[in-house]
């Protein structure tokens, strides 16, 4: 990719990515405060202001690479909101719905971009291509970033709400996982992969092959749903 190329993907992927990650981050910390918790609230990070919640590395630096390398898909995240789970009113089950806000905002922002490019064709020919290709990457970038974190693994929401499902003794043990989860998904993103294409000369990507039916199923059915096929 040329640099042009470079930059032409850049602006029309930048809002897209942070304004889905801004939204899901402030999400956690509106409904963490809703059932009892305002540590998100008197850290400013029931904010819209993406300043307050981007990480250097998994806000700009990994979209960016994984934009560059030509993944199969794009995610990041953000600085995650403080949550005293302990401050919540039932914690066990409130840490599910603080869990589900993320990507359920996400899932909002998404039919919001597919509902809104019907009106953008209705914009100035040397705005209308641009605008639509960031809405159009608003609804794929959305879409991942829900599926993506709802990954039955801690410290992502989707091991929150398992650990929340669970019973107490297994929610606690499962629970601990929360401190190699970071390594276990560099692993399935990064060296597995690597280890598949060196050894074996195949091209295995386990998270893709997971994650790749739910998106493609849920991107479809916002497309439908907004008449955009």
């Amino acid at each position: 990719m040329d640099l042009a190329g470079i930059a032409q993907a850049l602006s029309v992927w930048f809002l897209p990515v942070i304004v889905a990650i801004t939204f899901h981050e402030a999400a956690h910390g509106w409904m963490a405060e809703r059932f009892g918790d305002n540590t998100a609230r008197m850290l400013g990070r029931v904010s819209f202001n993406p300043i307050r919640h981007i990480d250097p590395f998994g806000t700009l630096l990994l979209p960016g690479l994984l934009l560059l390398l030509q993944t199969p898909f794009l995610f990041g995240y953000a600085k995650p909101v403080p949550v005293n789970f302990g401050r919540l009113r039932n914690p066990k089950r409130d840490m599910i719905w603080v869990a589900l806000a993320g990507p359920g905002i996400n899932i909002v922002l998404a039919f919001a971009a597919a509902l809104l490019l019907h009106p953008a064709a209705y914009a100035p020919p040397t705005v209308a291509p641009w605008l639509g290709e960031n809405l159009a990457n608003a609804i794929f970038f959305n879409v991942v970033l829900a599926v993506f974190n709802m990954l039955p693994l801690p410290p992502l929401d989707g091991g929150r709400v398992l650990t929340g499902l669970l019973p107490r003794d297994a929610a606690w043990r499962f629970a601990r996982l929360e401190r190699y989860g970071l390594l276990i998904l560099i692993g399935l993103l990064f060296l597995v992969p690597l280890t598949a294409q060196s050894l074996f000369n195949i091209d295995f990507n386990p998270l893709v092959e997971v994650l790749w039916p739910p998106i493609v199923g849920l991107y479809g059915l916002i497309l439908n749903l907004t008449g955009l096929s």
